[in-house]
């Protein structure tokens, strides 16, 4: 899609928090360096502006809540292009951004490699038993435990975007079997050009990456198609045994379903970095099982990815500036 810029600069680029940080002054002072004719205008969470918000025609959004961005749009008549700094779009994708024909662009990629080596972790957490180890310690009882090895389990990687691939290509190195499944047509057989996965699944073939996979990693994003995917039919359908690890968005999972499998079975365990309600309230009861390792949606936590997002940005109104295609393009009606 060609970008909206028409060969100018914005009259006025819009920021708002990101990745739960402060915009830096190199930060501002690199997007400056790109549009120095361009007026900035910090934007609040709560849609609290330091400008005028009539002129704005570009944002640079974080976790702004979809209530918050309806009201920023309805103040901002020419805005004609919006950059997610989250991979996921769902908070950006209300009814008046799609009925304006937003251009919405995301930050594929920019979490893939600390998504990854958060999954490779907590994988190996699990097969070596470091949980137990841990629980052995503070009870200071010497008890070896028999551990598994990387190449005698089969990692299934729901959604094969930029976060699976890496997924993929890291299970792969350490001698894991792999297996995958992708939602766009023709995905099944096909190995996305990463040598040595196994199978390739179509979206229609959850149920049967779910029955011979170890570990299952939910790494698609959020969408009417996919909410509630893990439910009380697709637990049920998991190998005995096995642990699934969410690294994508809480809506995913449907937390009665899931909270059934872990006590009935067939499911040993769950690593859940994201959640339907965040933060995790005190009384949820996940907090309470030895089954599950929870994290306060901090996988994708690393020193280079503000880096990475604004490098993104940047090049991306470049792009912006000359009329050029931009990068990371959303469909809308697909949802990613």
């Amino acid at each position: 899609m060609m970008a909206p810029g028409h060969g100018r600069a914005p009259a006025a680029i819009a920021l708002t928090p990101i990745l739960s940080a402060r915009y830096r002054d190199a930060d501002i002072a690199r997007i400056a360096a790109v549009a120095p004719s361009t007026r900035i205008v910090t934007v609040s969470l709560e849609g609290l502006a330091d400008g005028p918000l009539d002129d704005v025609e570009v944002m640079l959004r974080g976790p702004l809540p979809a209530a918050t961005f309806e009201r920023i749009l309805a103040r901002a008549p020419h805005l004609a292009w919006v950059h997610s700094a989250t991979a996921g779009v769902e908070r950006v994708l209300v009814p008046s951004a799609q009925d304006r024909g937003l251009v919405i662009t995301n930050a594929r990629g920019v979490f893939s490699e600390p998504i990854a080596e958060y999954v490779l972790m907590m994988i190996l957490a699990v097969i070596r038993r470091l949980p137990q180890l841990l629980e052995l310690q503070r009870e200071r009882t010497w008890q070896p435990l028999l551990a598994t090895e990387m190449r005698d389990i089969t990692v299934g990687i729901v959604g094969l975007g930029s976060i699976g691939r890496a997924v993929a290509e890291r299970a792969l190195a350490f001698g894991a079997r792999v297996v995958a499944m992708r939602r766009q047509a023709g995905g099944a057989g096909a190995t996305a050009g990463i040598p040595g996965i196994a199978r390739m699944y179509g979206a229609d073939q959850l149920g049967e990456l779910l029955a011979e996979s170890d570990m299952v990693v939910l790494a698609l994003p959020l969408t009417a198609d996919t909410a509630d995917l893990m439910n009380e039919r697709t637990l049920g359908g998991m190998k005995p045994g096995s642990w699934l690890i969410n690294v994508a968005r809480g809506g995913l999972i449907d937390e009665r379903a899931l909270l059934r499998a872990l006590e009935d079975g067939p499911m040993g365990g769950a690593i859940l970095d994201a959640f339907r309600e965040e933060p995790l309230p005190p009384g949820s009861p996940l907090y309470g099982r030895n089954d599950v390792i929870i994290t306060p949606h901090t996988s994708w936590t690393s020193g280079r990815v503000l880096d990475r997002s604004i490098e993104l940005f940047c090049d991306n109104l470049s792009r912006y500036i000359a009329g050029e295609p931009l990068l990371n393009t959303v469909d809308t009606a697909r949802g990613y």
